[in-house]
């Protein structure tokens, strides 16, 4: 009989240069680097008080940017540290990196061509552009090769361009506001008739928006690539460099707006900036309804095999029922239920998406470690989380679904209110062993008053604990091919 081949007990040790400590520290490093050395120059140009006046007025957008990038990433969330690093990345890196190279490069034009006018409208207009959008392009390409889990779609390149180009955006503020303040000292101007006024309702009024669409163009091309299939290098490697062209392109319409007369730049934000602002907009929220409507279509194959209850999926697909969940387990069990809520919506999101990619052939070698990894955690957050979303489900009424032809009993789950007949039963030949009785009704949090703790432990635990597979198993695609015939069954629930 054969048998797997056991783990190695002693494996290799990683290189001093692999480990994930010394990679954490050299990228923070070079960020503290380029954040001090990108201070120096600012303050430099700028003056104290210049930089102190440029300072509080660029704070201003930023946290109405993060939050509008945060709100689009809200059905998948991606971790706080990669958008710490795209923001410091922006502002620190690659804005260290856009100062050098656009005042070499307008210097050495100038020297060649002994035309310094020449020379600032050629670095705006094709200079800057080329270097900036590289720059802000690079940490999109860091967070799509590095933290590839959690970049699965266009909303994530959106999201991590978006906020390279929030920091880039703050950090240039800075430089102009605190420019257009010393030059208001030099002249005496002040008020809504100086040079600092006129520049903080241009940059800061008018296009906040600026740096974050024409980056956001790259994002997408990247968020393309990633919904293409390993077979398709060809594309993943030409739809960024499409995305990063047209930001290119577009940030040197912007910039040269200013040549086409005493209305160019009004022309170009009116008929060109909003337009693209608002279908770049449509277009971000239309993925963001989609990615709802997959959660909604891939979940209950995990109602069929038990893992989650019937009313989840709908329940899953709504922002509105997820944030009632949140509040009613925050209300009645703490901070702490709350996030656990929280954890389980967004492990079930990224359950469904992945299922999403292994049934249409994109799925990875680890899919079925990841799988088992998402529902152990859903599994450990059941007890706190299914209660705050059984009360969401009941509070947003969806419609009855449907039974699927050949699942269980219509009706059979009556504990939840709903129409939903899935009977966990369907899929026992799988493994694992059922839980008598099915599913259990949903109990509130009682005895669990405002500000106490989630139980600390669950009713009963899996029968399994996921353990890494063997090499044979975990280099293999769960999913060789789209083709139902081809496709792996779920595992059993305890």
């Amino acid at each position: 009989m054969a048998t797997c081949p056991p783990y190695p007990t002693n494996p290799p040790r990683p290189h001093w240069w692999q480990r994930g400590w010394v990679r954490y520290g050299a990228l923070t490093t070079l960020l503290a680097i380029s954040g001090l050395v990108i201070l120096a120059l600012v303050r430099e140009q700028t003056g104290t008080q210049g930089f102190l006046v440029g300072l509080g007025l660029a704070v201003l957008p930023v946290p109405l940017l993060i939050a509008a990038f945060r709100w689009l990433d809200r059905v998948e969330p991606g971790p706080w540290r990669n958008l710490v690093f795209c923001f410091a990345w922006g502002a620190c890196a690659a804005a260290l990196i856009a100062i050098i190279a656009n005042s070499f490069a307008t210097r050495w034009i100038a020297t060649a061509t002994a035309d310094p006018a020449g020379a600032d409208t050629l670095g705006a207009t094709v200079i800057a552009p080329v270097v900036e959008e590289s720059a802000k392009a690079a940490a999109v390409l860091l967070v799509f090769l590095f933290r590839r889990r959690d970049f699965t779609g266009i909303v994530d390149g959106v999201v991590t361009a978006g906020v390279t180009a929030t920091g880039f955006a703050f950090t240039e503020n800075i430089l102009y506001l605190g420019n257009a303040f010393g030059t208001d000292q030099l002249t005496g101007d002040s008020g809504f008739a100086s040079v600092t006024a006129a520049t903080f309702f241009v940059r800061v009024v008018m296009s906040p928006f600026a740096h974050p669409l024409f980056t956001v163009l790259t994002g997408i091309g990247f968020g393309i690539a990633a919904l293409s299939t390993g077979r398709h290098h060809l594309r993943r490697a030409l739809l960024p460099l499409a995305g990063l062209l047209l930001a290119m392109g577009m940030h040197a319409l912007w910039n040269g707006s200013a040549a086409f007369g005493e209305y160019g730049f009004l022309a170009v934000y009116g008929a060109f900036m909003v337009p693209c602002f608002g279908l770049l907009t449509w277009l971000v929220i239309w993925t963001r309804q989609r990615e709802l409507r997959t959660v909604r279509e891939e979940l209950p194959a995990y109602v069929m095999a038990g893992w989650l209850a019937p009313a989840e999926p709908h329940t899953l697909a709504s922002m509105h029922a997820r944030r009632l969940a949140r509040q009613y387990a925050r209300r009645h069990a703490g901070k702490q239920a709350a996030r656990a809520v929280a954890q389980y919506e967004a492990y079930a999101t990224s359950l469904a998406f992945l299922r999403q990619r292994g049934r249409k052939g994109r799925a990875g070698p680890d899919f079925a470690v990841r799988e088992r990894e998402l529902l152990d955690a859903l599994w450990h957050r059941r007890d706190v989380a299914r209660p705050a979303l059984d009360h969401a489900a009941r509070a947003t009424a969806p419609p009855p679904v449907t039974p699927w032809p050949g699942y269980g009993t219509p009706g059979s789950h009556a504990g939840y209110g709903y129409g939903y007949g899935y009977a966990a039963a369907a899929y026992a030949g799988y493994g694992y062993a059922a839980r008598p009785g099915g599913f259990a009704p949903v109990a509130p949090y009682g005895g669990y008053g405002h500000g106490h703790p989630a139980p600390a432990a669950p009713a009963f635990t899996p029968a399994w604990v996921p353990a890494p597979f063997p090499a044979h198993v975990r280099n293999r695609p769960a999913y060789p091919s789209a083709h139902p015939a081809h496709r792996q069954p779920l595992p059993r629930r305890p």
